[in-house]
Parts: structure tokens; C-alpha cells; sequence
């Protein structure tokens, strides 16, 4: 281990090195923090759930590295979150496919930081520890680090820019992707750091990002079907971004690998389904909107659950 956190070489060297994964068995005792914006808006991300092939290796992942709590651990299935909601299961299931980047599914699930400071102390933690990443990026809106889980599923840990500063022209929001300062970001903060982690109450998935066929396929269904606005789309449509209530995205959706991809095969690791907060009084609208759109749906309690064009299961949790 370095004496000194360098992590600007280090980045140059794309932090290729790895470091087994120690299970965190500790919870976080912190007082709840002020909800961050992306969950505050009427209709916001709930949880995922993951489809998984070695459940212990996971586990220990997104609760030793990630940082996620424990809620409830059973022989196939580990439900994960923090400050005692829950935001991952992952299901146990060892006969699936590998998870393909070609096919419709998951290209990252974005968990946000509750501020700046614990997204550098994060990325101190995961340094120290030789976690590899995939990219770093400057999004205007937020700052944000890239890498994967045991099995291949994408991951986002960023943090947002304060909202009132973001910068919107017709009704879509400006984003870029510029290098990220990471000197910056680490700047003051104790380079101390030891797995388990454990992640800071507040911390939540702000936003999923999926692999889609068609980015007018999706426009169609988040926008007409769901509800949310069109918020970014890239100049040639391989990239478009959905939210509520003005949030720069809740959803991501690219072609960037998966162009034409049909429906998502039924045994396959990876993205099992992803489900939203709704407000109670949005869910008669919701109903009539997936309706007129010809979208099935079954309603349980107080979710209702569709299937996104590519046959990925979305659930709506009023809330």
C-alpha cells in the first residue's frame, strides 16, 4: 500500500488492480440525513432487484464495498439497503446465464451519495482497498465513478450538484461527460480507510440506466406509458434520460451495445426487475396511462407491476 494517495497515477494506470472483499457484518448507527433531491420528487427510484449466481460473493460485495446493510438474509435470497429501507435483493440463481451486454437489461444501477465529501471518502475507501474501476466522469450535474460487481452488472457511485444550479434549455438538461478532477474530490479527507464499508445513512439509488433495442421504444413507454418527462437525449438518439419533477434523470436508456435487442432472455444473470416511489394519488393516472398504452399490469397490495417493452418487470410502489 502507498504511503501517499496519488490517485491521479493511479487513475492513469485505470486502476486495474483487485483486492479480495471482506463481509462488512456491522450496520450504520448515523442519524438520517436530509433526503437527497433525486428521491424527493413525486415519483422517484425504489430498488432493483438482481438476479445472481453466486449469492455469497455478492453479498459480501454490495454490503463490504458498496456498503449497503443487511436487512435480510435468507438461503436464496439477500434483501440489502440502508437506514432500513430496502434497495437491492439479489436472488439466487446459479444455473443462469452470464448476463449479456448485447441483450436488453441492466447497464448500471447509479447509488448517490448523500454529499461530496462521502463520494471522496468513498473512493478513498475503494482505492486503499485496489477496488478496479471502469471510468470516472465529470456530468455538470454530478460527479460520478464507474466500475463493476463480481458478476459483471454495472455500477454508478456519484454525487449531485446542487439542483438549483443546473443549467436547462427547452426543457431538457445539460449534462456533459468531462474528466473528473479526482485530486479535488479527495482533497482534505483522511486517507484511512478499511473494507467493510459502510455506506452514509441517506445513501439511495438515484437513478438506474438501462440497455435498451430502440431509444424510441423507450421514449414511447417511460414517457407516454409511465409518466416521466424526456429530460436528455443524445444527438443521435443512441442515449435517452427520463425523470419526475425536474430531476436530471431517474432513467437512463442506450443502444450503445444493445441496438435491435429483442426480449430479454428468462435465464439470464443480472437485472430481474427495477421498481419506483409513486405518490398514492399518481397511481389512478398511471393505471390509465399503461392502460391506453396496452401495457399489462398486476396490481398486489399497494404495487403494480408491468413489463417494459424488452419483457423487464417495472413495479410501481406507492409510497
Amino acid at each position: 500500500m502507498a504511503n501517499s494517495f496519488d490517485v491521479t497515477r493511479r487513475a492513469a494506470l485505470h486502476f486495474l488492480a483487485a483486492a479480495p472483499v471482506l463481509a462488512n457484518t456491522a450496520a450504520a448507527n448515523a442519524a438520517p440525513v436530509e433526503p437527497s433531491f433525486a428521491v424527493t420528487t413525486p415519483i422517484h427510484i425504489h430498488s432493483l432487484s438482481l438476479r445472481v449466481r453466486d449469492l455469497e460473493k455478492m453479498t459480501y460485495f454490495y454490503n463490504a464495498v458498496i456498503g449497503l446493510d443487511v436487512l435480510r438474509a435468507e438461503p436464496n435470497q439477500t434483501t440489502l439497503g440502508k437506514d432500513g429501507k430496502p434497495l437491492v435483493t439479489l436472488i439466487k440463481r446459479p444455473d443462469d446465464d452470464l448476463d449479456d451486454p448485447t441483450t436488453a437489461g441492466l447497464y448500471h444501477t447509479a447509488f448517490l451519495m448523500p454529499t461530496r465529501k462521502d463520494l471522496g471518502r468513498w473512493l478513498i475507501v475503494a482505492y486503499m482497498n485496489g477496488v478496479p474501476f471502469t471510468g470516472f466522469a465529470d456530468h455538470s450535474v454530478s460527479e460520478a465513478l464507474y466500475l463493476n460487481d463480481p458478476e459483471g452488472n454495472g455500477i454508478e457511485v456519484y454525487a449531485d450538484r446542487p439542483h438549483q444550479n443546473w443549467n436547462w434549455a427547452d426543457n431538457r438538461v445539460v449534462m456533459g461527460s468531462a474528466q473528473l478532477d479526482l485530486d479535488n474530490l479527495v482533497e482534505g479527507l483522511p486517507e484511512d480507510a478499511e473494507l467493510p464499508y459502510s455506506a452514509p445513512s441517506g445513501f439511495r439509488i438515484g437513478h438506474v440506466h438501462m440497455r435498451v433495442g430502440d431509444t424510441q421504444l423507450a421514449q414511447d413507454f417511460y414517457v407516454k406509458a409511465t409518466g416521466l418527462d424526456l429530460t436528455a437525449l443524445i444527438a443521435n438518439e443512441s442515449a435517452a434520460f427520463f425523470s419526475n419533477g425536474r430531476y436530471h434523470h431517474h432513467i437512463g436508456a442506450n443502444i450503445w451495445q444493445s441496438r435491435n435487442a429483442g426480449q430479454r432472455p428468462q435465464k439470464m444473470s443480472g437485472l430481474e426487475d427495477a421498481a419506483f416511489s409513486i405518490q398514492p394519488g399518481l397511481m389512478d393516472g398511471l393505471r390509465q396511462r399503461l392502460k391506453a398504452h396496452g401495457s399489462d399490469t398486476q396490481e398486489s397490495g399497494s404495487t403494480l407491476e408491468t413489463l417494459d417493452p424488452w419483457g423487464t418487470k417495472i413495479r410501481f410502489i406507492a409510497s
